[in-house]
C-alpha cells in the first residue's frame, strides 16, 4: 500500500484528500500545511508519493519540489493544483514532479495517479500531457532550425540570398532581376551553393530554406 502525505494550505482540501485517498485504500501518513515544511515532514513519515499543491505562502511547491530532489532516495511527487498554465507545468516537471494532475479530478483518478507513480510511473493530466508534447515538438522544431541555419552558414552571404530566393521558386532571370546582376553570375553562385550544400535540385535547397526559417514571404 503506498504512504502519502498531503501537502496543502487549505485545511479543508488536505482533510478531504485524507478521506478520499483513506476509501480509495490507501495509507496517509501526514500532511504539511505549506512547502517549508516538506522536508520535515517526509523525513519524519518517509512516504512513498507526495501530493503537492502548488500555491502556498511561505514556499511554492515547486520549491518545495526541487527542495525534496536534493534528500536521499526521495519520494515521488504528485501536483495537484487548480494551475496548469504551461509555465507551471513544465516548470514542475523540470524541478523533479512525476506526476501532474487538476484538483477537480476524480478520486478513483487521484488514486490511481497515486499507485502508478509509487510503482515508478508517471501521471498528468490531459491538459499536462498537452503541454508536455507541444514542448517536445517545439524543441524538435528548434532543433531542426538550428540544424539547417548551420548547414546554410557555409554559404557566402551573395550565395545564401541567392539560394533563398531561388527556393521561393524564381527563376534565375528572376532572381537576376531582383538582386541587379547577371543571370550567369546568379547561375553560378547558385550552383556553388548546392555544391556545397550536398544538394541534388531546388526542392531540396527550398526545404533545407524552409526548415532555417529563411523562406521568403
Amino acid at each position: 500500500m503506498p504512504r502519502v502525505l498531503i501537502v496543502d494550505d487549505d485545511a479543508l482540501v488536505r482533510s478531504l484528500l485524507r478521506t478520499i485517498l483513506t476509501q480509495q485504500g490507501l495509507d496517509v501518513v501526514g500532511d504539511a500545511c505549506d512547502g517549508d515544511e516538506v522536508v520535515a515532514a517526509v523525513q519524519a513519515h518517509h512516504p512513498d508519493v507526495v501530493l503537492m499543491d502548488l500555491r502556498m505562502s511561505r514556499m511554492s511547491g515547486i520549491e518545495a519540489t526541487a527542495a525534496l530532489r536534493r534528500l536521499p532516495d526521495p519520494p515521488a511527487v504528485i501536483v495537484l493544483t487548480s494551475l496548469d498554465t504551461r509555465d507551471t507545468v513544465l516548470t514542475a516537471l523540470h524541478h523533479g514532479a512525476r506526476g501532474y494532475l487538476s484538483k477537480d479530478a476524480d478520486p478513483e483518478e487521484i488514486a490511481a495517479a497515486v499507485r502508478r507513480v509509487a510503482d515508478g510511473g508517471t501521471c498528468l493530466s490531459d491538459r499536462a500531457m498537452g503541454v508536455v508534447v507541444d514542448h517536445v515538438g517545439a524543441d524538435e522544431d528548434g532543433r531542426r532550425r538550428a540544424d539547417a541555419l548551420a548547414r546554410l552558414r557555409v554559404l557566402t552571404e551573395t550565395e545564401r540570398e541567392i539560394a533563398v530566393a531561388a527556393s521561393a521558386g524564381l527563376s534565375n532571370a528572376e532572381i537576376a532581376a531582383q538582386t541587379f546582376r547577371s543571370e550567369a553570375t546568379v547561375k553560378t553562385h547558385l550552383s556553388r551553393a548546392m555544391t556545397k550544400l550536398g544538394l541534388e535540385n531546388r526542392v531540396q535547397l527550398a526545404t533545407l530554406v524552409d526548415r532555417a526559417g529563411l523562406s521568403q514571404p
